[in-house]
């Protein structure tokens, strides 16, 4: 008989997760076809979950938990999964999100994927070229996930300041745009989300460049995330987060204050017809 594939359980999350499934399985004495069958998937995606060729979703994470009678363990194991299916260059921007106590914003082109529903980040994955349907999906998954900060008890208050010019750029059918800036209505009524609009006539023209997140800790800057091509860039660099922290505040000074920020995408709802 072969020897099992051996996994280096601190190599990474997702290593991690195989080991600890293959352990619980073993300390059960279960094979994976009747650990399997407990599970609910097919015996050849639990081979490949336990040897690190397969992400687990949160499905299969809550289904561990359930089958080894676990509080949550799988669970948070596949939370750190995540960071491993994002692109690289995301990775050390969402480990420093995890933490913050504040997120602000700027965004010149697009929704802020913090809000985006499904059908309008797809359009927007879609057109990468040379993209596949399976990475695609991948990603839309990470970013209906990442979304779920809103629904922490304890998630951070985030202000965002979105250009009037995204809330007008077709991404999809009227009916996609629609839907789009009636989530941004919806969560405009969040307790810890301000969504502000910096008009066409505001005189700042300090961001037009480039959409960028400013990550707080405790009240401080200390990381930020900036929008590029091919690539963005996370940056923990004292003086680049303070040079950009004016320029975020340049933009909030141009904006609409909130109730009219919420009267501006109910008007230009209407139009998407």
């Amino acid at each position: 008989m072969p020897n099992p594939i051996q996994i280096n359980p601190d190599e990474s999350p997702l290593a991690r997760f195989a080991y600890e499934l293959r352990q619980y399985r073993l300390e059960k004495g279960w094979t994976q076809l009747q650990l399997s069958r407990k599970l609910t998937v097919a015996v050849s995606t639990l081979g490949m979950v336990e040897t690190v060729r397969r992400r687990p979703d949160r499905r299969f994470a809550d289904a561990c938990d359930s089958v080894f009678q676990l509080d949550g363990v799988f669970y948070e194991l596949w939370k750190r999964t995540r960071w491993e299916s994002a692109p690289d260059h995301f990775r050390d921007f969402l480990a420093l999100e995890a933490q913050a106590s504040a997120l602000q914003s700027w965004d010149p082109l697009l929704v802020p994927g913090i809000f985006q529903i499904k059908s309008y980040a797809k359009r927007i994955f879609d057109d990468e070229p040379g993209i596949t349907p399976e990475l695609v999906e991948q990603r839309l998954t990470n970013r209906m996930e990442r979304q779920t900060m809103l629904l922490r008890e304890r998630g951070p208050m985030i202000l965002s300041l979105i250009d009037e010019g995204a809330l007008r750029r077709p991404m999809g059918a009227a009916e996609v745009m629609r839907e789009q800036l009636a989530r941004l209505l919806e969560v405009t009524e969040h307790p810890r989300v301000t969504i502000q609009v910096v008009p066409y006539n505001a005189w700042s023209a300090v961001g037009l460049q480039t959409a960028f997140t400013i990550a707080e800790l405790r009240g401080a800057p200390y990381g930020v995330y900036i929008e590029s091509t091919p690539r963005g860039l996370t940056i923990g660099e004292r003086e680049t987060i303070t040079s950009l922290v004016g320029r975020y505040d340049a933009l909030r000074a141009a904006a609409l204050p909130k109730n009219l920020s919420f009267g501006i995408i109910e008007e230009v709802m209407a139009q998407w017809t």
